[in-house]
């Protein structure tokens, strides 16, 4: 009798089924079930944070919206007394801005978007020249860098009352320039004073994200900058900033954000109901406080969405990634193209 053995892979399992048959689907149900496990554990794992946004974010917008469809309270003509619901109007709040009464709306629309541009502008400027001081190596850093960062620790409300004070009429601003302004009040004046606040007091927040980005470069680069003769500012266009630019897009991105709904520096160092400085977010709030409510939802809700329009831009046409990928929606995707080694000829082998 020939004994006939079957090789390891090739034949049938004593139960007659091929071999590997039955352990694919035990295996499939394993992977599914340890699919299935991981993102309960992550449904798991995030819905405290669903459940915090949802009471924080959702639910006030959905009430702010549906506040924005009604009118103030005014006379009921039955009774000739004040009503004591608020009327249905739809989207009467809304259509207002384009009538007669809108201008103070577009007064502080245009107000919010010159803050931004302009505060934004001047504090990446300063903020990258703060982040390239910290990161030097020289003697009394730590205490540069305390000093560069004591003006974003400072509350809002006590940096306004301190501007204040420097921009009275007898103040420091008007003893170094040596000229009288009311920079308080009225006028183009009062806008400048805003600007020069917000710069001194932000500046250090794109400072601190941008030197975050610097510590992360490694030294060979500009070691191998310096060798094939590349001066400081060729270093600073070629490597410093294309290498820092995720962190100082996501830098002005969230001080875009943050001005845009500007409301305290201003209110506290100028004051309320001031055509030169008023902001979406002032008039809202003084909409709110003389019990127009709904007007006032209405700026709100204007106001969140020129903020997600904002946000949306920046990241979507200038590629402001998160997590600092390569290409994305502003451009292609860098190819890495590796060099192959040309394979020897055979008289080389033979050789």
């Amino acid at each position: 009798m020939v004994d006939t053995k079957i090789p390891p892979g090739t034949g049938a399992d004593p139960t007659g089924s091929p071999a590997g048959k039955s352990t694919a689907p035990v295996k499939a149900s394993k992977r599914a079930w340890a699919t299935a496990a991981s993102g309960r554990t992550a449904a798991l794992l995030v819905s405290p944070t669903l459940l915090v946004l949802t009471v924080v974010v959702l639910y006030p917008t959905i009430m702010a919206i549906r506040e924005s469809l009604y009118g103030t309270k005014g006379l009921d003509p039955k009774t000739g007394f004040i009503s004591d619901t608020e009327p249905f109007v739809g989207l009467q709040n809304y259509a207002d801005i384009f009538g007669q009464a809108g201008d103070r709306f577009w007064n502080a629309f245009w107000n919010t978007t010159f803050f931004t541009v302009v505060t934004v502008g001047l504090e990446t400027l300063i903020g990258v020249a703060m982040a390239l001081i910290m990161h030097k190596a020289f003697s009394g850093r730590a205490l540069i860098r305390a000093s560069i960062l004591i003006p974003w620790a400072v509350p809002t409300a006590i940096s306004g009352l301190l501007w204040r004070w420097i921009f009275n009429s007898d103040g420091i601003a008007n003893a170094l320039i040596g000229h009288q302004v009311l920079w308080t009040t009225e006028g183009f004046h009062a806008k400048v004073a805003v600007i020069i606040a917000e710069v001194w007091k932000t500046s250090p927040f794109i400072g601190l994200l941008v030197l975050a980005g610097l510590q992360v470069i490694p030294k060979e680069v500009y070691e191998a900058a310096r060798l094939d003769g590349a001066g400081p500012l060729a270093q600073f266009w070629r490597i410093t900033l294309p290498l820092v630019k995720p962190a100082l897009l996501v830098a002005v991105l969230f001080r875009c954000l943050d001005a845009l709904r500007m409301f305290d520096l201003p209110y506290l160092l100028i004051g309320a109901q001031k055509n030169s400085v008023e902001t979406l977010s002032m008039l809202a709030q003084n909409e709110a406080s003389n019990v127009r409510f709904g007007p006032a939802a209405a700026y709100a809700v204007l106001l969140f969405v020129y903020v997600f329009l904002i946000a949306l831009g920046f990241v979507r046409l200038l590629g402001a990634d998160l997590v600092g990928d390569v290409g994305g929606p502003a451009g292609p995707k860098r190819k890495i193209r590796l060099r192959r080694t040309p394979a020897p000829k055979s008289a080389e082998v033979a050789a």
